[in-house]
């Protein structure tokens, strides 16, 4: 009777484990091409808390990136070429450009300092200071970093981790032509 019941538990506990699992799995369903964005809110820089869904009806660049990353930081010029190029274009079913910065860092000086280093002139600056325990990096399936989600106008990921002038090629599909 205790061998069947040693079986039964385990049985039980394998079923409960293979639930946890794709319940994991589902925080990250909704970052493939095609699904709707989850929503993001959490703090700026100033303790206001910034919504992903405000920029709706926007296209919008959700740039995953830390002030400690080289290769972010090296990918920032992009970005901000990018926002300048693009913030007031006339698109297709958007209506501008704009980008949602989630910040990985763990220090709020150095995340800062390196907005204004860099020249991240956008307002939409947001972290968790919880470096790679981010829930909205989890919630993204993030696991490097620079990352990136072009969402469309109606919170749908069109593109991800656009790189350099990959930007402005996913964007120039969306422009609204003469």
């Amino acid at each position: 009777m205790k061998l069947f019941s040693i079986i039964a538990l385990t049985s039980l506990l394998s079923v409960a484990s293979l639930q946890l699992n794709s319940s994991s799995d589902f925080q990250t369903a909704g970052v493939k091409i095609g699904d709707k964005a989850p929503e993001i809110a959490q703090e700026n820089p100033d303790g206001k808390i910034m919504k992903l869904s405000d920029l709706k009806g926007k296209m919008v660049l959700i740039d995953f990136w830390a002030s400690w990353c080289g290769p972010c930081r090296r990918e920032n010029p992009n970005v901000v070429r990018a926002y300048n190029k693009y913030n007031k274009a006339k698109f297709k079913d958007a209506k501008g450009f704009d980008i949602f910065s989630v910040s990985l860092d763990g220090n709020k000086e150095a995340w800062q300092s390196a907005i204004e280093a860099d020249g991240l002139i956008w307002k939409n600056h947001v972290s968790d200071l919880k470096k790679w325990r981010s829930e909205a990096a989890a919630l993204y399936g993030v696991g490097s970093i620079p990352s990136s989600f072009l969402i469309d106008a109606n919170g749908i990921v069109i593109a991800k981790n656009l790189r350099g002038n990959q930007i402005d090629l996913e964007l120039d599909k969306h422009i609204k032509s003469l």
